[in-house]
């Protein structure tokens, strides 16, 4: 076929560089291509031109890419425009693929038969948990067990020294060399190697046998990758071996959509290109065809904000549309009922085209299915009481690649451990996992004394302290002060029993102590809140575990929840982002921005890639949620993209709640009268001062059932003294009642 029946054939409705770059066949090319480019489609129509117009060999051909369901639905692609005359002799490989293949070529060479693969997390996490349990003070949860395996696949990935390693470990706190001297050395004991020992071996085999590099280079004298920032270190120096100083190499991503860094994704790569690749050359396809012009311009001018990036505008292709919406609620909880409104108005909707929440009447036609609405997040616990409203009220809904690692994490097994041994205060076992995380201050051998006490006489374990010799009196308080919290919990609602376990037990002190993240804890509150027994809640944990593992998914529903990660490559004709807050998203932001380190502002941009992923994964509406009182920094960027040219002050995160509403001198208090209003949320936990009664904590507060404090605006304080005292919202703050540090 020539060149000009082939462009009016399968490139007609291409832009002028979507053309480009299917004609751009020879040398070293890197293709940048903003969110909803149309990358794929050209990737695969550029494979047409090389075969048709270029008459290049379909087996001089390599394309890879991400993961294997990307491999197949590449070749769909391809055979659905051009027919099978090539698609069974095209190669479309992982480079987990391509690395195998290698292995066992050079296998056949030396006349070696390489190590068994291990085929699934499963197997590497059974020897992990044995290695684990050697360096870990308890039985590794399984969640630890998957982070051990992340921060290994980390290092092959990254092509780690020991010395790095070291580096690593120190900065999560586990001691990661020995962790991954002892797995290494396991497999090779076996003759195992995992999916990234596949990469490791195939790199050391093509460095040292140039008769196997140039075999693969003389075969594959074209190689396409797609999804190039997504590639580890690693994959990028077995690509550049294959392709070799002299190959055709056609690389496709963008830098800005790069949002694993936590599997080693290599973005880095692509900002070196022209460096890495003599005479390489770099192509643009900037305009975006997915989302209305007002989303694509504010997200253009967000990830701007980013240095580690190539210079780039991304245009819109449609028309105006609908401006970003900001849904501002008291607090996170109120996302959830919003949120169930708008899963229950997307049943169906009538044609007349009826607002979120209302109902079609009947001389309303004809019924149409509503427009396919993703709520979008950053953790998979997000999401969590969310789901569990739904269910509760039956309401659809579609969930993409659920992690389970919440109800498995170090914290929900914690609490619900503590609340375990509440109800059966004889469990020894129970006693030995938590009693060094309630502030107890017992050596583990006063603590299995205790247990061996109670089993023989038949006591609860806090009991059996009483008869053991040597514990002082502090040490004995401080059993005597758990064991009449745990009791008090049995008759009170979860929520408080939560409030119990992380105030007077002690538990959010250890968590601080260990620099563990409590927002964990905030997922468990909200689950609380429609649960009146600690029974009863454990029972809700494991039944929506069971849902979330056994749900079959109806893919006719038009109301999606997803991670922003698994919904990369996806477009929504609505879009809500909910928890964009900071310490949840972005995890963390650095303090001051122009003195932040290196590591700090790598991080804040990885955050703000993933962000952008999510906001350009809007069609026609986005909406993001906001909260006056847990602010996000960026739904400050992005808001502020229409006043980019005037100089902005530098946003500065909001202080914790108890630093910014505290009165002057005079406590009689219209200061912090006038901050704390009938939309202020309290929260169990919180310290306050009284000028009658000293200094107290919030025990209770009447919440609603979206978490908000009720319509009587009545909340339990216990202070010092030990009173417990029940106060009026917002009166006792303007009678001398302020929030305390």
């Amino acid at each position: 076929m020539d060149k000009e029946n082939f462009l009016n054939n399968y490139t007609g409705h291409f832009n002028d560089k979507q053309r480009e770059a299917v004609e751009t066949v020879d040398g070293k090319i890197l293709l940048l291509a903003v969110p909803g480019s149309g990358k794929t489609t050209v990737l695969v129509t550029r494979l047409g031109y090389m075969l048709y117009v270029k008459d290049i060999s379909p087996e001089n051909i390599l394309t890879l890419t991400y993961t294997v369901a990307a491999t197949n639905d590449m070749a769909r692609r391809f055979e659905s425009i051009f027919g099978g005359e090539y698609s069974g002799r095209l190669e479309f490989r992982t480079i987990n693929g391509i690395c195998a293949r290698i292995i066992n070529q050079y296998g056949r060479m030396i006349g070696k038969r390489p190590f068994s693969l291990l085929s699934d997390d499963k197997g590497a996490g059974r020897i992990l948990i044995d290695i684990l349990k050697k360096y870990l003070s308890e039985y590794p949860t399984e969640s630890e067990v998957k982070n051990a395996q992340t921060l290994i696949a980390y290092c092959k990935n990254m092509m780690l020294t020991e010395d790095e390693i070291e580096k690593l470990g120190e900065t999560v706190g586990i001691p990661l060399t020995d962790i991954f001297r002892d797995y290494s050395d396991t497999l090779k004991k076996n003759q195992l190697m995992d999916y990234d020992d596949q990469m490791v071996y195939a790199y050391r085999i093509l460095m040292r046998q140039p008769d196997l590099q140039r075999y693969y280079r003389e075969k594959y004298r074209y190689i396409c990758v797609d999804e190039a920032q997504d590639t580890s270190k690693i994959q990028h120096y077995i690509i550049a071996l294959l392709a070799g100083p002299d190959g055709n190499l056609f690389m496709v991503g963008d830098e800005d959509q790069s949002i694993y860094g936590f599997r080693a994704a290599y973005p880095e790569a692509l900002l070196d290109f022209e460096k890495n690749h003599a005479g390489a050359r770099i192509l643009i396809m900037d305009r975006n065809y997915r989302s209305n012009a007002k989303i694509v311009a504010a997200a253009d001018a967000f990830i701007r904000l980013n240095e580690a990036r190539h210079d780039k505008h991304m245009a819109a292709d449609r028309g105006e549309g609908s401006e970003i919406s900001y849904i501002e609620l008291r607090n996170r909880a109120g996302q959830y009922k919003y949120l169930v409104k708008v899963a229950d108005a997307c049943r169906t909707v009538n044609g007349a085209g009826n607002q979120i929440g209302s109902m079609p009447s009947a001389a309303d036609s004809p019924v149409k299915k509503a427009p396919e609405t993703a709520v979008l997040y950053r953790n998979n616990e997000s999401v969590l009481p969310l789901i569990d409203r739904l269910e509760r009220q039956g309401i659809p809904y579609r969930i993409k690649s659920m992690d389970m690692s919440f109800f498995t994490s170090r914290v929900v097994m914690d609490i619900t451990n503590i609340m375990r041994f509440a109800l059966t205060p004889k469990s020894t076992d129970l006693f030995m996992q938590i009693y060094f995380k309630c502030q107890t201050f017992l050596r583990k051998d006063q603590a299995e004394k205790m247990c061996r006490i109670s089993r023989k006489r038949d006591i609860p374990v806090l009991e059996a302290a009483e008869y053991v010799k040597g514990i002082n009196g502090m040490v004995l308080g401080k059993c005597r002060g758990l064991a009449t919290n745990l009791q008090k919990m049995t008759d009170e609602r979860p929520t408080k029993g939560i409030f119990r376990i992380e105030k007077p037990c002690g538990y959010g002190e250890y968590l601080e102590r260990n620099n563990i993240d409590d927002n964990k804890l905030f997922v468990l509150r909200q689950l609380s809140f429609n649960e009146t027994t600690l029974e009863g809640f454990l029972e809700r944990l494991a039944h929506l575990q069971n849902v979330l593992r056994d749900t079959r998914q109806d893919y006719s529903c038009p109301f999606v929840l997803s991670t922003i990660h698994s919904s990369k490559g996806l477009e929504y004709e609505r879009v809500f982002l909910m928890d964009v807050c900071d310490g949840v998203f972005p995890a963390q932001v650095p303090k001051n921005k122009r003195s932040a380190t290196p590591q700090e502002k790598k991080q804040l941009e990885e955050e703000r890639r993933l962000f952008y992923v999510g906001i350009t994964r809007a069609i026609d509406q986005l909406s993001i949620f906001k909260f006056p009182d847990n602010p996000s920094t960026f739904v400050h960027e992005l808001t502020s993209y229409r006043r980019s040219e005037k100089k902005q002050p530098e946003y500065v995160p909001r202080r914790d709640v108890s630093e910014r509403i505290r009165p002057g001198r005079t406590h009689g208090g219209n200061d912090s009268a006038t901050n704390l209003n009938s939309n202020y949320e309290l929260i169990i936990g919180m310290h306050v001062m009284s000028e009658q009664y000293g200094a107290g904590v919030i025990t209770d507060v009447e919440y609603d059932r979206e978490g908000c404090l009720g319509k009587s605006g009545r909340f339990c304080v216990e202070f010092e003294t030990g009173e417990e005292r029940v106060f009026a919202f917002p009166l006792a703050f303007k009678r001398g009642m302020w929030l305390n540090e």
